[in-house]
Protein backbone atom coordinates (compact mmCIF):
# COMPACT_ATOMS: atom_id res chain seq x y z
CA UNK A 1 0.00 0.00 0.00
CA UNK A 2 1.96 2.68 1.27
CA UNK A 3 6.15 3.57 0.76
CA UNK A 4 5.72 1.64 -2.13
CA UNK A 5 8.96 3.30 -4.04
CA UNK A 6 11.20 0.89 -1.92
CA UNK A 7 9.59 -2.20 -2.75
CA UNK A 8 8.54 -2.34 -6.38
CA UNK A 9 9.91 -3.84 -9.29
CA UNK A 10 11.95 -7.03 -8.42
CA UNK A 11 13.69 -8.62 -11.17
CA UNK A 12 16.11 -9.64 -14.65
CA UNK A 13 17.64 -12.02 -16.30
CA UNK A 14 20.61 -14.32 -16.38
CA UNK A 15 21.53 -18.04 -16.51
CA UNK A 16 20.26 -19.95 -13.28
CA UNK A 17 23.04 -21.53 -11.22
CA UNK A 18 22.41 -25.02 -9.75
CA UNK A 19 21.16 -25.23 -5.83
CA UNK A 20 21.28 -28.03 -3.67
CA UNK A 21 17.85 -28.85 -3.31
CA UNK A 22 17.47 -28.14 0.35
CA UNK A 23 19.69 -24.55 0.07
CA UNK A 24 18.68 -23.50 3.73
CA UNK A 25 19.50 -19.48 4.35
CA UNK A 26 23.07 -18.20 3.84
CA UNK A 27 25.82 -18.46 6.38
CA UNK A 28 26.13 -16.15 8.95
CA UNK A 29 22.65 -14.36 7.63
CA UNK A 30 21.04 -14.27 11.39
CA UNK A 31 24.05 -11.65 11.87
CA UNK A 32 23.37 -10.08 8.60
CA UNK A 33 20.29 -9.05 9.25
CA UNK A 34 21.19 -7.89 13.37
CA UNK A 35 24.08 -5.75 11.62
CA UNK A 36 22.10 -4.11 9.22
CA UNK A 37 19.14 -3.44 11.48
CA UNK A 38 21.88 -1.66 13.60
CA UNK A 39 23.33 0.07 10.98
CA UNK A 40 19.85 1.67 9.65
CA UNK A 41 18.29 2.69 12.88
CA UNK A 42 15.43 -0.27 12.42
CA UNK A 43 13.85 -1.16 15.51
CA UNK A 44 12.76 -4.55 14.90
CA UNK A 45 12.44 -7.00 12.00
CA UNK A 46 11.13 -10.29 11.52
CA UNK A 47 12.15 -13.19 8.38
CA UNK A 48 10.23 -16.63 8.00
CA UNK A 49 11.59 -18.67 5.30
CA UNK A 50 10.02 -21.79 3.75
CA UNK A 51 11.63 -24.25 1.06
CA UNK A 52 10.40 -27.60 -0.07
CA UNK A 53 7.42 -27.84 2.44
CA UNK A 54 9.44 -26.80 5.73
CA UNK A 55 10.01 -24.23 7.87
CA UNK A 56 13.78 -23.18 7.84
CA UNK A 57 13.82 -19.67 9.44
CA UNK A 58 11.01 -18.10 11.55
CA UNK A 59 12.75 -15.58 13.81
CA UNK A 60 12.89 -11.78 15.41
CA UNK A 61 15.56 -9.10 15.45
CA UNK A 62 15.68 -6.07 17.55
CA UNK A 63 12.38 -4.90 19.81
CA UNK A 64 9.13 -4.16 19.24
CA UNK A 65 9.42 -0.60 20.53
CA UNK A 66 12.01 2.18 21.03
CA UNK A 67 12.68 2.57 24.25
CA UNK A 68 11.89 -0.67 25.51
CA UNK A 69 13.53 -4.12 26.03
CA UNK A 70 10.57 -6.30 24.94
CA UNK A 71 12.18 -8.45 22.15
CA UNK A 72 10.83 -9.05 18.69
CA UNK A 73 10.42 -12.98 18.53
CA UNK A 74 8.95 -15.55 15.89
CA UNK A 75 5.60 -14.65 16.92
CA UNK A 76 5.59 -10.92 17.23
CA UNK A 77 3.16 -9.90 14.80
CA UNK A 78 3.93 -6.87 12.65
CA UNK A 79 1.97 -4.73 10.22
CA UNK A 80 2.14 -6.29 6.38
CA UNK A 81 0.43 -3.45 4.21
CA UNK A 82 -0.68 -4.39 0.43
CA UNK A 83 0.89 -7.94 1.04
CA UNK A 84 -2.79 -8.58 2.49
CA UNK A 85 -4.34 -8.14 -0.88
CA UNK A 86 -3.60 -11.73 -1.68
CA UNK A 87 -5.74 -12.81 1.50
CA UNK A 88 -8.32 -11.15 -0.06
CA UNK A 89 -8.10 -12.21 -3.20
CA UNK A 90 -7.85 -15.75 -1.88
CA UNK A 91 -10.99 -15.48 0.63
CA UNK A 92 -12.62 -14.31 -3.53
CA UNK A 93 -11.32 -17.66 -4.98
CA UNK A 94 -12.87 -19.97 -1.34
CA UNK A 95 -16.07 -18.16 -2.45
CA UNK A 96 -15.14 -18.83 -6.28
CA UNK A 97 -15.19 -23.16 -4.95
CA UNK A 98 -17.91 -22.42 -3.45
CA UNK A 99 -19.81 -21.74 -6.60
CA UNK A 100 -20.83 -18.51 -5.33
CA UNK A 101 -18.91 -16.12 -7.65
CA UNK A 102 -16.83 -16.10 -10.44
CA UNK A 103 -14.12 -14.37 -11.46
CA UNK A 104 -15.40 -12.46 -14.24
CA UNK A 105 -18.79 -11.93 -12.70
CA UNK A 106 -19.90 -8.41 -13.21
CA UNK A 107 -19.39 -6.71 -9.90
CA UNK A 108 -22.88 -4.65 -10.34
CA UNK A 109 -24.27 -8.70 -10.34
CA UNK A 110 -23.34 -8.93 -6.39
CA UNK A 111 -23.50 -5.35 -5.47
CA UNK A 112 -26.26 -3.55 -6.89
CA UNK A 113 -25.08 -0.40 -5.09
CA UNK A 114 -21.75 -0.09 -7.21
CA UNK A 115 -21.00 2.56 -9.46
CA UNK A 116 -17.73 4.04 -11.23
CA UNK A 117 -17.37 7.38 -12.55
CA UNK A 118 -18.80 6.11 -16.16
CA UNK A 119 -21.67 4.41 -16.42
CA UNK A 120 -20.27 1.68 -19.09
CA UNK A 121 -17.09 1.08 -16.76
CA UNK A 122 -20.09 0.51 -14.25
CA UNK A 123 -21.86 -2.19 -16.23
CA UNK A 124 -18.63 -3.68 -17.47
CA UNK A 125 -16.27 -3.96 -14.35
CA UNK A 126 -15.65 -7.33 -13.35
CA UNK A 127 -14.30 -9.04 -9.90
CA UNK A 128 -11.04 -9.65 -11.67
CA UNK A 129 -11.06 -6.24 -12.58
CA UNK A 130 -11.32 -4.95 -9.14
CA UNK A 131 -8.14 -6.92 -8.27
CA UNK A 132 -5.74 -5.95 -11.60
CA UNK A 133 -4.95 -2.51 -11.03
CA UNK A 134 -6.72 -1.68 -14.70
CA UNK A 135 -9.54 0.36 -13.37
CA UNK A 136 -8.85 3.59 -15.41
CA UNK A 137 -8.17 5.02 -11.95
CA UNK A 138 -4.96 7.42 -11.38
CA UNK A 139 -2.45 5.70 -8.72
CA UNK A 140 -3.66 5.78 -5.70
CA UNK A 141 -6.42 7.72 -6.39
CA UNK A 142 -9.00 7.77 -3.47
CA UNK A 143 -6.40 6.74 -1.09
CA UNK A 144 -7.14 10.07 0.57
CA UNK A 145 -10.21 8.68 1.86
CA UNK A 146 -8.59 5.98 4.62
CA UNK A 147 -5.00 8.08 4.53
CA UNK A 148 -3.97 9.24 7.42
CA UNK A 149 -7.16 7.50 9.14
CA UNK A 150 -10.60 7.58 8.55
CA UNK A 151 -13.77 7.69 10.23
CA UNK A 152 -15.92 6.32 7.08
CA UNK A 153 -17.38 2.95 6.99
CA UNK A 154 -16.57 0.75 4.35
CA UNK A 155 -19.55 0.92 2.42
CA UNK A 156 -19.84 4.59 2.57
CA UNK A 157 -16.22 4.28 1.27
CA UNK A 158 -16.84 2.37 -2.07
CA UNK A 159 -20.40 4.61 -2.59
CA UNK A 160 -18.02 7.59 -3.10
CA UNK A 161 -16.01 5.39 -5.62
CA UNK A 162 -18.44 6.87 -8.69
CA UNK A 163 -17.41 10.33 -8.00
CA UNK A 164 -13.36 9.81 -8.97
CA UNK A 165 -12.95 10.39 -12.27
CA UNK A 166 -11.26 8.41 -14.34
CA UNK A 167 -7.37 9.16 -15.21
CA UNK A 168 -7.25 6.65 -18.45
CA UNK A 169 -9.57 4.48 -19.75
CA UNK A 170 -10.76 1.00 -18.77
CA UNK A 171 -8.55 -1.76 -19.01
CA UNK A 172 -5.67 0.41 -20.79
CA UNK A 173 -3.27 0.98 -18.68
CA UNK A 174 -1.77 -0.22 -14.98
CA UNK A 175 -1.88 2.15 -12.06
CA UNK A 176 -1.85 0.76 -8.56
CA UNK A 177 -4.83 1.85 -6.21
CA UNK A 178 -6.36 0.20 -2.64
CA UNK A 179 -9.63 1.31 -2.75
CA UNK A 180 -11.07 -1.20 -5.30
CA UNK A 181 -9.47 -3.71 -3.16
CA UNK A 182 -12.02 -1.90 -0.24
CA UNK A 183 -14.70 -2.57 -2.73
CA UNK A 184 -13.61 -6.46 -3.23
CA UNK A 185 -14.24 -6.56 0.86
CA UNK A 186 -17.18 -5.15 0.46
CA UNK A 187 -18.25 -7.78 -2.05
CA UNK A 188 -17.26 -10.50 0.18
CA UNK A 189 -20.03 -9.40 2.66
CA UNK A 190 -22.43 -9.17 -0.05
CA UNK A 191 -22.08 -12.71 -1.05
CA UNK A 192 -21.27 -14.43 2.02
CA UNK A 193 -23.37 -12.44 4.87
CA UNK A 194 -19.76 -12.24 6.72
CA UNK A 195 -17.63 -8.81 7.08
CA UNK A 196 -14.65 -8.97 5.13
CA UNK A 197 -12.84 -9.51 8.86
CA UNK A 198 -14.97 -12.47 10.11
CA UNK A 199 -14.25 -14.10 6.82
CA UNK A 200 -10.80 -14.13 6.63
CA UNK A 201 -10.63 -14.63 10.46
CA UNK A 202 -12.50 -17.64 9.79
CA UNK A 203 -11.81 -19.32 6.54
CA UNK A 204 -8.53 -18.13 5.78
CA UNK A 205 -6.47 -17.79 9.38
CA UNK A 206 -8.67 -20.65 11.41
CA UNK A 207 -7.70 -23.55 8.90
CA UNK A 208 -4.36 -22.70 8.25
CA UNK A 209 -3.60 -22.15 12.24
CA UNK A 210 -2.67 -18.65 11.77
CA UNK A 211 -3.77 -17.98 15.50
CA UNK A 212 -1.96 -14.90 16.02
CA UNK A 213 -2.53 -13.13 13.70
CA UNK A 214 -4.98 -10.00 13.29
CA UNK A 215 -7.22 -8.44 11.07
CA UNK A 216 -8.10 -4.96 12.09
CA UNK A 217 -6.10 -2.25 14.34
CA UNK A 218 -8.10 -2.66 16.98
CA UNK A 219 -7.06 -6.36 17.41
CA UNK A 220 -3.69 -5.32 16.56
CA UNK A 221 -3.34 -2.95 19.34
CA UNK A 222 -4.89 -5.54 21.64
CA UNK A 223 -1.87 -7.96 21.30
CA UNK A 224 0.80 -7.09 23.52
CA UNK A 225 3.51 -8.80 21.57
CA UNK A 226 3.23 -6.21 18.64
CA UNK A 227 5.58 -4.41 16.56
CA UNK A 228 5.11 -0.56 17.16
CA UNK A 229 5.15 1.52 13.69
CA UNK A 230 8.00 3.92 13.55
CA UNK A 231 8.56 6.79 11.69
CA UNK A 232 11.14 9.73 11.04
CA UNK A 233 9.16 12.82 10.84
CA UNK A 234 11.90 15.16 12.41
CA UNK A 235 13.48 16.31 9.43
CA UNK A 236 12.68 18.56 6.65
CA UNK A 237 10.40 16.22 4.92
CA UNK A 238 9.03 13.23 6.00
CA UNK A 239 11.46 10.15 6.14
CA UNK A 240 14.12 11.76 7.72
CA UNK A 241 15.04 12.63 11.45
CA UNK A 242 15.38 10.72 14.29
CA UNK A 243 13.33 7.39 14.41
CA UNK A 244 10.14 7.69 16.87
CA UNK A 245 7.24 5.33 17.35
CA UNK A 246 4.01 6.34 15.96
CA UNK A 247 0.89 6.75 18.11
CA UNK A 248 -2.61 4.54 17.52
CA UNK A 249 -3.86 7.14 14.82
CA UNK A 250 -1.04 5.55 12.20
CA UNK A 251 -2.92 2.49 12.26
CA UNK A 252 -4.48 1.61 9.08
CA UNK A 253 -8.09 2.50 8.79
CA UNK A 254 -11.04 -0.28 8.98
CA UNK A 255 -12.51 0.96 5.81
CA UNK A 256 -9.10 -0.02 4.23
CA UNK A 257 -8.32 -3.21 5.97
CA UNK A 258 -9.15 -5.55 2.60
CA UNK A 259 -6.08 -3.50 0.93
CA UNK A 260 -3.59 -3.62 3.65
CA UNK A 261 -4.86 -4.15 7.20
CA UNK A 262 -3.33 -7.68 8.47
CA UNK A 263 -1.04 -7.75 10.91
CA UNK A 264 1.18 -10.87 11.43
CA UNK A 265 3.89 -13.12 12.94
CA UNK A 266 6.68 -15.27 11.22
CA UNK A 267 5.39 -18.29 12.31
CA UNK A 268 1.63 -17.48 10.98
CA UNK A 269 3.09 -16.56 7.98
CA UNK A 270 4.88 -19.94 7.42
CA UNK A 271 1.62 -21.01 7.12
CA UNK A 272 0.65 -18.68 4.92
CA UNK A 273 3.87 -19.63 2.23
CA UNK A 274 3.35 -23.19 2.62
CA UNK A 275 -0.31 -23.31 1.60
CA UNK A 276 0.57 -21.10 -1.60
CA UNK A 277 3.42 -23.13 -2.27
CA UNK A 278 1.30 -25.94 -2.00
CA UNK A 279 -1.44 -24.28 -4.55
CA UNK A 280 -3.90 -23.75 -2.03
CA UNK A 281 -3.11 -27.24 0.45
CA UNK A 282 -3.13 -27.15 3.94
CA UNK A 283 0.40 -27.43 5.75
CA UNK A 284 0.37 -30.87 7.24
CA UNK A 285 -3.19 -31.37 6.01
CA UNK A 286 -5.04 -33.45 3.20
CA UNK A 287 -7.80 -30.75 3.55
CA UNK A 288 -7.25 -27.69 1.41
CA UNK A 289 -7.65 -23.62 1.52
CA UNK A 290 -8.46 -23.35 -2.28
CA UNK A 291 -8.56 -25.47 -5.30
CA UNK A 292 -5.31 -25.87 -7.22
CA UNK A 293 -7.44 -24.12 -10.06
CA UNK A 294 -7.89 -20.96 -8.32
CA UNK A 295 -4.03 -21.09 -7.30
CA UNK A 296 -3.25 -21.03 -10.90
CA UNK A 297 -6.06 -18.31 -11.43
CA UNK A 298 -4.57 -16.18 -8.51
CA UNK A 299 -1.07 -16.12 -10.33
CA UNK A 300 -1.96 -15.45 -13.97
CA UNK A 301 -0.70 -12.66 -15.13
CA UNK A 302 -3.43 -10.00 -15.59
CA UNK A 303 -2.50 -6.33 -16.39
CA UNK A 304 1.52 -5.31 -17.52
CA UNK A 305 3.13 -3.05 -15.57
CA UNK A 306 5.55 -0.25 -16.74
CA UNK A 307 9.20 -1.33 -15.79
CA UNK A 308 10.80 0.93 -13.84
CA UNK A 309 15.29 1.55 -14.05
CA UNK A 310 17.34 2.24 -11.32
CA UNK A 311 20.89 3.26 -11.18
CA UNK A 312 23.77 1.32 -13.25
CA UNK A 313 24.15 -1.06 -9.88
CA UNK A 314 20.69 -2.05 -9.91
CA UNK A 315 21.11 -3.74 -13.63
CA UNK A 316 21.22 -7.07 -13.37
CA UNK A 317 18.04 -6.84 -11.45
CA UNK A 318 16.21 -5.39 -13.99
CA UNK A 319 13.18 -7.45 -15.65
CA UNK A 320 12.29 -8.54 -19.05
CA UNK A 321 8.57 -8.86 -17.32
CA UNK A 322 6.52 -7.01 -15.00
CA UNK A 323 2.70 -7.61 -14.85
CA UNK A 324 0.38 -7.58 -11.75
CA UNK A 325 -2.22 -11.07 -11.02
CA UNK A 326 -4.79 -11.44 -8.38
CA UNK A 327 -3.21 -9.89 -5.90
CA UNK A 328 0.22 -10.53 -6.59
CA UNK A 329 2.83 -8.98 -8.55
CA UNK A 330 4.41 -11.85 -11.25
CA UNK A 331 7.97 -10.71 -12.81
CA UNK A 332 11.32 -12.96 -13.60
CA UNK A 333 14.02 -12.11 -11.60
CA UNK A 334 17.32 -12.94 -12.85
CA UNK A 335 16.07 -15.90 -14.99
CA UNK A 336 13.60 -17.46 -12.20
CA UNK A 337 10.09 -16.60 -11.89
CA UNK A 338 9.09 -14.42 -9.28
CA UNK A 339 5.71 -13.92 -7.32
CA UNK A 340 5.65 -11.85 -4.61
CA UNK A 341 4.30 -8.15 -3.21
CA UNK A 342 5.31 -5.48 -1.21
CA UNK A 343 3.19 -4.23 1.82
CA UNK A 344 3.40 -0.51 3.15
CA UNK A 345 1.65 1.52 5.94
CA UNK A 346 2.31 4.12 8.08
CA UNK A 347 5.64 3.29 10.35
CA UNK A 348 5.77 -0.34 8.64
CA UNK A 349 6.96 -2.43 5.35
CA UNK A 350 7.22 -6.09 4.65
CA UNK A 351 7.59 -8.03 1.84
CA UNK A 352 6.01 -11.46 0.84
CA UNK A 353 7.97 -13.40 -2.01
CA UNK A 354 7.66 -16.93 -3.59
CA UNK A 355 10.22 -18.84 -6.22
CA UNK A 356 7.46 -21.03 -6.97
CA UNK A 357 10.38 -23.22 -9.35
CA UNK A 358 12.57 -23.62 -6.04
CA UNK A 359 9.72 -24.02 -3.75
CA UNK A 360 11.09 -21.50 -1.43
CA UNK A 361 8.97 -18.63 0.10
CA UNK A 362 10.18 -15.38 2.06
CA UNK A 363 8.66 -12.75 4.39
CA UNK A 364 10.39 -9.82 5.65
CA UNK A 365 8.56 -6.75 7.73
CA UNK A 366 10.12 -3.86 9.89
CA UNK A 367 8.44 -1.97 12.43
CA UNK A 368 9.55 1.33 10.99
CA UNK A 369 10.52 2.75 6.91
CA UNK A 370 13.63 1.32 6.79
CA UNK A 371 12.95 -0.41 2.72
CA UNK A 372 16.62 -1.17 2.31
CA UNK A 373 16.43 -3.58 4.74
CA UNK A 374 13.29 -5.56 3.55
CA UNK A 375 13.80 -5.09 -0.24
CA UNK A 376 17.64 -5.49 0.43
CA UNK A 377 17.79 -8.72 2.20
CA UNK A 378 14.83 -9.77 0.01
CA UNK A 379 17.47 -9.63 -2.99
CA UNK A 380 19.97 -11.16 -1.03
CA UNK A 381 17.93 -14.27 -0.59
CA UNK A 382 16.41 -14.29 -3.93
CA UNK A 383 20.40 -14.25 -4.99
CA UNK A 384 21.49 -16.93 -2.58
CA UNK A 385 18.45 -19.43 -3.62
CA UNK A 386 19.27 -19.06 -7.06
CA UNK A 387 22.92 -19.33 -6.31
CA UNK A 388 24.22 -16.36 -7.34
CA UNK A 389 27.11 -13.63 -5.41
CA UNK A 390 25.86 -11.59 -2.81
CA UNK A 391 25.33 -8.26 -4.12
CA UNK A 392 25.30 -6.68 -1.10
CA UNK A 393 21.85 -4.68 -2.06
CA UNK A 394 20.93 -3.43 1.35
CA UNK A 395 23.58 -1.22 1.00
CA UNK A 396 23.25 -0.17 -2.12
CA UNK A 397 19.66 0.55 -1.52
CA UNK A 398 19.72 2.50 1.84
CA UNK A 399 22.67 5.13 -0.62
CA UNK A 400 20.13 5.37 -3.09
CA UNK A 401 17.01 5.90 -1.09
CA UNK A 402 19.35 8.42 1.09
CA UNK A 403 20.20 10.27 -1.70
CA UNK A 404 16.70 10.64 -2.83
CA UNK A 405 15.42 11.87 0.05
CA UNK A 406 18.28 14.27 0.44
CA UNK A 407 17.34 15.93 -2.98
CA UNK A 408 13.86 16.11 -1.92
CA UNK A 409 14.94 17.69 1.01
CA UNK A 410 16.98 20.07 -0.67
CA UNK A 411 14.02 21.55 -2.60
CA UNK A 412 11.86 21.88 -0.08
CA UNK A 413 14.27 23.85 2.31
CA UNK A 414 14.78 25.97 -0.71
CA UNK A 415 11.31 26.88 -1.39
CA UNK A 416 11.28 27.39 2.25
CA UNK A 417 13.98 29.72 2.23
CA UNK A 418 13.25 32.00 -1.09
CA UNK A 419 12.84 35.57 -0.76
CA UNK A 420 8.88 36.29 0.41
CA UNK A 421 7.21 36.98 -3.10
CA UNK A 422 3.90 38.85 -3.83
CA UNK A 423 0.63 37.65 -2.04
CA UNK A 424 -1.46 37.05 -0.26
CA UNK A 425 -4.20 38.75 -3.15
CA UNK A 426 -7.27 38.74 0.13
CA UNK A 427 -7.61 39.75 3.06
CA UNK A 428 -7.43 36.43 5.19
CA UNK A 429 -10.79 36.47 5.99
CA UNK A 430 -11.79 36.34 2.32
CA UNK A 431 -10.50 32.79 2.17
CA UNK A 432 -12.02 31.78 4.97
CA UNK A 433 -15.19 29.03 4.06
CA UNK A 434 -16.12 25.54 3.48
CA UNK A 435 -15.01 24.15 0.25
CA UNK A 436 -16.13 20.66 -1.17
CA UNK A 437 -14.97 17.83 -3.11
CA UNK A 438 -17.47 15.21 -4.48
CA UNK A 439 -15.63 11.95 -3.38
CA UNK A 440 -13.42 13.57 -0.02
CA UNK A 441 -15.98 15.67 1.64
CA UNK A 442 -15.99 19.09 3.10
CA UNK A 443 -12.81 21.29 4.14
CA UNK A 444 -13.30 24.18 6.44
CA UNK A 445 -10.64 27.01 6.55
CA UNK A 446 -11.36 29.48 8.99
CA UNK A 447 -9.75 33.26 10.21
CA UNK A 448 -8.50 33.21 13.50
CA UNK A 449 -6.84 35.75 15.85
CA UNK A 450 -2.85 34.32 14.46
CA UNK A 451 -4.19 33.23 10.13
CA UNK A 452 -6.03 30.63 9.11
CA UNK A 453 -6.66 27.05 9.68
CA UNK A 454 -8.19 24.50 7.74
CA UNK A 455 -9.97 21.08 9.04
CA UNK A 456 -10.33 17.90 7.40
CA UNK A 457 -13.12 15.83 7.41
CA UNK A 458 -12.80 12.36 8.23
CA UNK A 459 -9.39 12.80 9.23
CA UNK A 460 -8.10 13.50 12.35
CA UNK A 461 -4.27 15.02 12.87
CA UNK A 462 -4.25 16.36 9.14
CA UNK A 463 -6.04 19.68 10.56
CA UNK A 464 -4.00 22.68 11.54
CA UNK A 465 -2.38 26.12 10.53
CA UNK A 466 -2.14 27.23 7.09
CA UNK A 467 1.25 29.25 6.42
CA UNK A 468 1.58 31.75 3.72
CA UNK A 469 3.59 30.02 0.90
CA UNK A 470 3.56 32.54 -1.93
CA UNK A 471 0.73 34.79 -3.89
CA UNK A 472 -2.75 32.83 -3.16
CA UNK A 473 -0.61 29.24 -1.94
CA UNK A 474 -0.90 28.28 1.65
CA UNK A 475 1.21 25.16 3.32
CA UNK A 476 -0.56 23.03 5.81
CA UNK A 477 0.78 22.42 9.20
CA UNK A 478 -0.21 18.67 10.19
CA UNK A 479 -1.07 18.40 13.68
CA UNK A 480 0.66 14.96 13.43
CA UNK A 481 4.01 15.26 12.16
CA UNK A 482 4.45 12.44 9.88
CA UNK A 483 1.52 13.66 7.99
CA UNK A 484 2.82 15.07 4.18
CA UNK A 485 1.99 18.47 4.03
CA UNK A 486 0.64 19.94 1.58
CA UNK A 487 0.28 23.19 -1.06
CA UNK A 488 -3.02 24.81 -0.87
CA UNK A 489 -4.03 27.21 -3.66
CA UNK A 490 -6.97 29.45 -3.72
CA UNK A 491 -7.84 30.05 -7.12
CA UNK A 492 -9.89 33.68 -7.25
CA UNK A 493 -12.59 34.36 -10.39
CA UNK A 494 -13.11 37.71 -12.00
CA UNK A 495 -14.52 39.12 -9.09
CA UNK A 496 -12.10 38.36 -6.75
CA UNK A 497 -13.93 35.71 -4.97
CA UNK A 498 -12.67 32.04 -4.05
CA UNK A 499 -14.42 29.81 -6.68
CA UNK A 500 -11.90 26.96 -6.51
CA UNK A 501 -9.29 25.32 -4.45
CA UNK A 502 -6.30 22.69 -5.23
CA UNK A 503 -3.62 21.16 -3.46
CA UNK A 504 -0.53 19.36 -3.89
CA UNK A 505 2.12 17.43 -1.94
CA UNK A 506 4.87 19.95 -0.90
CA UNK A 507 7.69 17.02 -0.80
CA UNK A 508 8.74 15.69 -3.94
CA UNK A 509 9.19 12.42 -2.44
CA UNK A 510 5.73 11.87 -0.48
CA UNK A 511 3.86 9.00 -0.63
CA UNK A 512 1.53 8.42 -3.62
CA UNK A 513 -1.10 7.94 -1.29
CA UNK A 514 -1.26 11.40 -0.39
CA UNK A 515 -3.32 12.50 -3.69
CA UNK A 516 -3.68 15.90 -2.72
CA UNK A 517 -3.58 16.35 -6.60
CA UNK A 518 -6.77 14.72 -7.48
CA UNK A 519 -9.05 16.89 -4.95
CA UNK A 520 -11.29 19.70 -6.72
CA UNK A 521 -12.53 21.82 -3.85
CA UNK A 522 -15.35 24.54 -4.89
CA UNK A 523 -17.48 26.86 -2.44
CA UNK A 524 -20.11 24.82 -0.67
CA UNK A 525 -22.97 27.06 -1.13
CA UNK A 526 -22.06 26.66 -5.41
CA UNK A 527 -22.77 22.80 -5.10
Amino acid sequence: MLRQALLTSVAAAVMLASVPAEAAPPAAFEQRVEQLRRSYGAPGVTIAIVENGRTTLAKGWGVREIGTNQPVDADTIFATGSTGKAFTVAALATLVDQGKIKWDDKVIDHMPDFRMWDPWVTREMTIRDLLVHRSGLGLGEGDLLFVPNSTLSRKETVRRIRYLKPATSFRSAYAYDNILYMAAGQLIEEVSGESWEQYIRQHIFQPLGMSRSTVSDAEFQAQPDRGHPHSRSGGAIVGLGAQAPLDESAAIAPNAAPAGGLSISANDMTRWLLAQLAHGQIPGSSSRLFSEEQSKEMWNPVTPQPISHYPAEFAVTDPNFSLYALGWDVQDYRGAKLIWHGGAVFGSLAAVALLPDRNVGIYIAVNSEEGEIVRGLLYELLDHYLGLPQGHWPEKFHDFKQSRLNAAANEVQQAASAPATMGPSLPLDRYAGDYSDPWYGTINVRKTDSGLTITFPHSTGMSGPLTHHQYDTFKTNPSLKWIEPAYVTFSLDSDGKVDRVTMKPVSPAADFSFDYQDLLFLPAASR
